[in-house]
C-alpha cells in the first residue's frame, strides 16, 4: 500500500499510530497535537477515506495521490515504523480490498449488471446502483425488474439506439447540476454491441467523470470456456441484416490470423452457422455458446462444415441468446485460396451435379479433389438454408 500523507498539523510527528481497516487505494494522514514529540498520528486505510483532506476522489475506489513535503515523508517513515509495515507499503499489483465508498456527484458509471443469472451482480455495481439518482437503462421494463430483486429505487430513464443522442443531453444536464448517474444496459456490459458509447462519449466532452464498473460480458465469458487457445481474438458483434453486407463483412475478415466472436439472435442462428461455413473454411472450429450463465447453457464444440447439423439436429438448440466463436484458420494458406475456389464452384454448382461440379472445377484449379468437393458441399448446403 502507498502511504499518501495529507496533511501534517501541529508542531511535529506524533509518536502515537493508530492504524483503521485497510484496503484502500491511497491511506491519509494526519498529525496530530501540537509543540512537541507527543502529538497522535492517525492513518486510515479504509477504501482511501482520507483523514485529514486534501485527497481527491477520482471515482468510488480511491484517490488521488499528491508528491510529499519534507514534513508528511517524515510523517509516512513514522507511520511506517510504528506499524511494523503492516499492510502499509503497497505495490501496484496488489488488488485493493475493496472498502465500500460513496458514489460521487457529476460522475456517470458505466455499470455492467447479469447476462443471465442475477446473482453475478457484482458488489460495487450493487454499491453504485444503491446509490447514484438516476439510472440511465436499455429497457426500463427489464432493469425494474433486476432493482426490485435487489430492493433499489433509483429513478429509471430509458436510454436505447432510437433516443440516445436526446437521451444524452438530459443526462448531461442531470450530472450539471451534480447528480449522481448509473447507465446499464438489459444484460452484460454497456456500450459492447449495445446503446452507450455515445452517451459516454458525450459525457467525457462535456467535462464529466466516467467510471467503469466491470462485471459480466457474454464476449469474455464464451471465450474463457471455449478453450481456443489463441492470443488474439477479434469480436465483430452482430453481422449485418443484408445478405451482400454480411458476406462482405465475412470476406474482410477470412484471412486474418484471430479467432473470430459474433453475437446472434435465435432467428437467424441457422443462417448465420451455415453462412460462416460457406464464407470461411469449413474445416475451422466452431464453439456455439448457448444461453450462457442461464439453466440451459450449452457449450459444443465442432467444425464449421458440421456446426449446421448439429443446430437442426434438436430445435432448442436453436432456442436464446448466441456467442459464436470461430478459431484462427490454420497457417497453411486454405483461406486464401477459399475465394478462388468459391468463385470457380458457385456458377458450377448452379447449373451441374455436384460431383460433374468438382471435377471441372478440379481440372481447371489443380486444387486437391477431397479439398474442393468438401467446400463445394458447403456451398451446397449454405444454397439450401437460405432458400
Amino acid at each position: 500500500m502507498v502511504l499518501l500523507v495529507t496533511r501534517a498539523t501541529g508542531g511535529g510527528v506524533g509518536t502515537g499510530v493508530t492504524v483503521k481497516g485497510g484496503g484502500g487505494v491511497g491511506a491519509g494522514v494526519t498529525a496530530k497535537g501540537g509543540g512537541g514529540t507527543s502529538g497522535g498520528c492517525s492513518i486510515s486505510t479504509a477504501g482511501g477515506d482520507v483523514l485529514g483532506g486534501g485527497g481527491e476522489r477520482p471515482d468510488n475506489g480511491g484517490v488521488v495521490a499528491h508528491a510529499p513535503t519534507p514534513r508528511t515523508a517524515a510523517a509516512s517513515t513514522a507511520a511506517r515504523s510504528h506499524a511494523g509495515n503492516r499492510a502499509i507499503e503497497r505495490k501496484s499489483s496488489t488488488m485493493s480490498r475493496g472498502e465500500p465508498l460513496p458514489a460521487l456527484e457529476r460522475t456517470l458509471y458505466v455499470v455492467a449488471t447479469p447476462i443471465g443469472n442475477l446473482r453475478d451482480l457484482t458488489l460495487r455495481a450493487l454499491d453504485v446502483l444503491g446509490q447514484v439518482d438516476v439510472i440511465a437503462a436499455e429497457d426500463t421494463r427489464v432493469s425494474a425488474g433486476l432493482l426490485a430483486h435487489y430492493g433499489l429505487h433509483a429513478r429509471l430513464v430509458s436510454l436505447h439506439e432510437h433516443n440516445e443522442h436526446k437521451r444524452a443531453a438530459a443526462i448531461i444536464e442531470s450530472l450539471s447540476s451534480g447528480k449522481r448517474v448509473a447507465l446499464i444496459t438489459d444484460a452484460g456490459t454497456p456500450a459492447i454491441s449495445d446503446p452507450g458509447a455515445a452517451l459516454v462519449r458525450a459525457v467525457s466532452a462535456a467535462g464529466f467523470a466516467i467510471v467503469p464498473i466491470p462485471g459480466p460480458s457474454a464476449v469474455t465469458a464464451a471465450l474463457s470456456a471455449a478453450g481456443i487457445a489463441t492470443p488474439q481474438w477479434l469480436f465483430l458483434g452482430f453481422l449485418p441484416v443484408a445478405a451482400g453486407a454480411r458476406r462482405a463483412a465475412l470476406e474482410r475478415v477470412r484471412t486474418l490470423p484471430y479467432a473470430l466472436v459474433f453475437y446472434e439472435a435465435p432467428h437467424r442462428v441457422a443462417a448465420t452457422v451455415a453462412l460462416l461455413a460457406a464464407e470461411l473454411d469449413s474445416r475451422r472450429e466452431i464453439v456455439i455458446a448457448r444461453e450462457l450463465t442461464k439453466r440451459f447453457e450449452t457449450l459444443h464444440r465442432c467444425a464449421l462444415a458440421d456446426a449446421s447439423a448439429w443446430l437442426a439436429a434438436d430445435a432448442d438448440r436453436m432456442r436464446g441468446e448466441f456467442v459464436l466463436i470461430v478459431a484462427a484458420p490454420d497457417d497453411d494458406g486454405t483461406e486464401a485460396d477459399a475465394g478462388e475456389h468459391d468463385a470457380l464452384l458457385r456458377p458450377l454448382l448452379a447449373e451441374l451435379p455436384l460431383a460433374q461440379a468438382v471435377r471441372i472445377a478440379v481440372a481447371q484449379s489443380g486444387a486437391a479433389r477431397n479439398r474442393l468437393y468438401q467446400r463445394a458441399l458447403t456451398l451446397q448446403k449454405m444454397v439450401k438454408a437460405s432458400s
